[in-house]
């Protein structure tokens, strides 16, 4: 049973500032052993191996997750297995990080011989300068003594969490270091949010056979039984002039207008007449939510998409695009566009 006078909001306080509080003061300690590792970790020609027991494995598994998305190649190995036979994994060209906040891990310190004769360096984080692991490794960062947040000061705490933070560092001073661009980045993560927001028209434009494009000068009737597409269908027809350019759009929502108002004549003169001439355009090279604020803005369904010539190469549909970019929580400025406004250029 719990203690009547327990606040557990208060108690949530008192460990998160225990642990903003080491990190406060491990941030004071960086010296040149983090700039050491870092450029061990930069020449690596192979890949980085993480290695942890227990608790700093799991660390070492999110370490390896942000080393792989920002332009360091890594692959965790757990120190327990690979005394048992997964050193086989460490290739001559790839660099050890060794995570262990006491330094003595016993798993580790088995270790330490033969990754000096597989791994072309050893490196680490530690809490311990004087431990086992701080000695024997090529050069390590020693953090020093935190104090843990747990009440018992037996579960790693604050000391995991420290390590969690200095593999982040090294991680983005090697994004640095590399002039890693948020283009690669997107390249990493095809299938993340993350990555979608950074992808290009180019990923998610309709193309080809998708699209329905038709001249300028053909009459609306002509256009309308002419006109076929395959795969999904795209609300706006593309119209080009005689030298294959862009020149307008027509829309469904056109063609009902026209019924509405019983203009019957208009189906049968040129589709020039009642297009939407010089729309709103976006290119291949243009990041998604750039082209998304466009058709939020005016209320589009439709972005046709042209080349350096103007002409048209693609159409972006809000339909393949809602989910990518979803709008800030309150941000009313910019609503997302709704199947309901379906309008276009």
């Amino acid at each position: 049973m719990s203690h009547p006078t327990f606040d557990p909001r208060e108690f949530a306080r008192r460990v998160l500032r225990t642990e903003a509080a080491a990190l406060e003061a491990v941030a004071s300690r960086i010296d040149d052993t983090f700039a050491a590792v870092a450029d061990v970790l930069f020449r690596c020609r192979g890949r980085v191996a993480v290695i942890g027991v227990g608790k700093s494995s799991d660390v070492g598994q999110k370490t390896v997750g942000t080393f792989n998305s920002t332009g360091t190649r890594a692959y965790a190995l757990d120190a327990t297995r690979a005394v048992h036979g997964d050193l086989g994994a460490i290739h001559p060209d790839d660099v050890a990080l060794l995570l262990s906040h006491s330094g003595e891990s016993d798993e580790l310190v088995r270790l330490l011989a033969p990754l000096k004769q597989l791994a072309t360096a050893v490196v680490a984080i530690t809490g311990r300068a004087g431990s086992t692991l701080a000695r024997a490794a090529d050069t390590a960062i020693v953090y020093g003594a935190v104090t843990e947040a747990c009440p018992l000061a037996l579960a790693p705490s604050s000391s995991t969490t420290v390590m969690l933070a200095l593999g982040d560092a090294l991680a983005f001073a090697l994004l640095e270091r590399r002039q890693f661009t948020a283009d690669e980045f997107a390249r990493f993560h095809p299938a993340g949010a993350l990555g979608r927001r950074l992808a290009l028209v180019s990923d998610h434009m309709r193309r080809g056979d998708e699209l329905r494009i038709a001249p300028e000068s053909a009459t609306v009737r002509e256009v309308f039984a002419r006109v076929r597409h395959t795969g999904r269908r795209t609300g706006a027809i593309i119209l080009v002039d005689a030298q294959g350019r862009l020149a307008g759009l027509f829309t469904d929502s056109d063609l009902a207008r026209l019924f509405e108002n019983r203009h019957d004549r208009a189906l049968d003169g040129p589709i020039a007449e009642v297009m939407t001439r010089a729309p709103a355009v976006t290119t291949p090279e243009t990041k998604v939510p750039v082209a998304m604020d466009v058709m939020r803005a005016r209320k589009f369904s439709e972005l046709p998409v042209v080349d350096a010539d103007g002409k048209p190469v693609g159409m972006l549909d809000i339909t393949d695009l809602i989910g990518l970019d979803p709008a800030p929580e309150g941000a009313d400025s910019h609503p997302r566009v709704r199947l309901a406004d379906r309008k276009s250029a």
